[in-house]
């Protein structure tokens, strides 16, 4: 029966070869391509019953062997895969206030720094010998002040002098205060604790507002930076989970969305995303690069393996599942629809159900309505 059917298709294809086809439009070769089509499913449904009443009859037919999965009902996720940069909020150079020659460095590269302590002493001598001149005329001021004010609450002596007398007691104070804030713009202190990563000058070098003195990092918090396409723009969101690979380092980091950028940038059509990580042994180094992943998708359903997925002529997506009938397991085929695909695993939104059995291992050999043997 079975050669008898193969004979009648191939007689089909010869015959239907062998006619003169006039048609020349698109819309009717299609018409006859469908036809073809139909008798061949046609014939193949036919050829289907055959084979299941001789499959029945034969005791000697010899059944495939295959291997089963459940369906996954689980969460699936799909991540947005891009780089990103570490980036470090107390990584700085430092400045001095005002130009002068290095005299003192107090610290050395690698040391842990305080807030407030200072790095590197300027040359402030002449200053000092200013404050000092300074300090001496206010010792005298206030002293002819006070020797006024007591005449003045006595009645004694003219306004004007007790006025004069304290206009020259405020003026050498604010003088001197003046003085001691330049004094300290003369030292190089630490804004925050950190570690002191690099010392530029010497001692005896001369330094100035644009030269750099010393470069400070705390490393304790660090954040990475990305740029991230405009088409996300719906689904990356603050609070949006991440996973942050460091390749260089062999690290990996779960974090979420910290903040993102409220500017699109025209030359490449992106938006800058940030995600704030906690970096307290200091591995995370600025600078050092991070393939991102940011979830675009999540929802609970069927995950099943992306290489069980075939396609029919139709273009159809499908698997094989397994359907025990009488005492035998038989092959069955599911027309599913795809949502979703990420890391060999597609998320099912029709086709299936969670008490479905899977085909694994022989799929690729088997068609629906075959009877098999499950190898466990």
């Amino acid at each position: 029966m079975k050669n008898i059917a193969l004979l009648f298709i191939a007689a089909t294809f010869l015959i239907s070869c062998g006619e003169e086809i006039e048609k020349t439009s698109i819309s009717e070769l299609n018409s006859e391509k469908n036809t073809l089509l139909n008798q061949i499913d046609s014939l193949n449904q036919q050829l289907k019953i055959v084979e299941d009443k001789l499959s029945k009859l034969d005791t000697t037919r010899k059944l495939h062997v295959v291997t089963v999965l459940p369906v996954k009902n689980e969460v699936f996720k799909h991540y947005i895969e891009i780089q990103g940069v570490v980036q470090a909020d107390k990584n700085i150079e430092i400045r001095p206030e005002m130009g002068g020659t290095v005299t003192a460095i107090y610290v050395k590269e690698g040391q842990k720094v305080a807030a407030g302590q200072t790095l590197i002493q300027l040359d402030d001598s002449a200053i000092k010998n200013s404050i000092a001149e300074l300090t001496t005329q206010l010792n005298l001021a206030k002293t002819t002040f006070d020797r006024q004010k007591r005449l003045w609450d006595q009645k004694i002596g003219s306004e004007m002098q007790f006025l004069q007398a304290k206009a020259q007691k405020e003026g050498l104070e604010n003088n001197l205060a003046s003085l001691k804030t330049q004094a300290k713009k003369m030292k190089v202190i630490a804004p925050f604790s950190g570690i002191v990563d690099e010392v530029f000058p010497r001692i005896g070098e001369l330094t100035s507002p644009q030269t750099p003195t010393v470069r400070l990092l705390n490393l304790d918090n660090v954040y990475i930076e990305a740029d991230v396409t405009e088409t996300y723009l719906p689904v990356v969101k603050i609070g949006t989970e991440t996973i942050l690979n460091f390749p260089s380092i062999g690290k990996e980091v779960e974090s979420k969305i910290s903040q993102i950028g409220n500017y699109i940038n025209p030359d490449n059509r992106s938006f800058k995303a940030r995600i704030n990580i906690p970096n307290k042994d200091n591995t995370i180094k600025p600078n050092l690069l991070a393939d991102l992943k940011i979830v675009d998708f999540k929802q609970e359903g069927l995950v099943i393996p992306s290489t069980l997925v075939q396609k029919d002529q139709k273009g159809n997506d499908y698997v094989f599942t397994l359907k025990t009938e009488n005492n035998e397991n038989v092959v069955i085929k599911k027309l599913i629809t795809i949502s979703k695909e990420y890391n060999n695993e597609v998320f099912i939104t029709e086709g299936l159900e969670a008490t479905d059995t899977l085909i694994d291992k022989g799929a690729r050999i088997v068609k629906a309505g075959d009877f098999v043997k499950i190898n466990k």
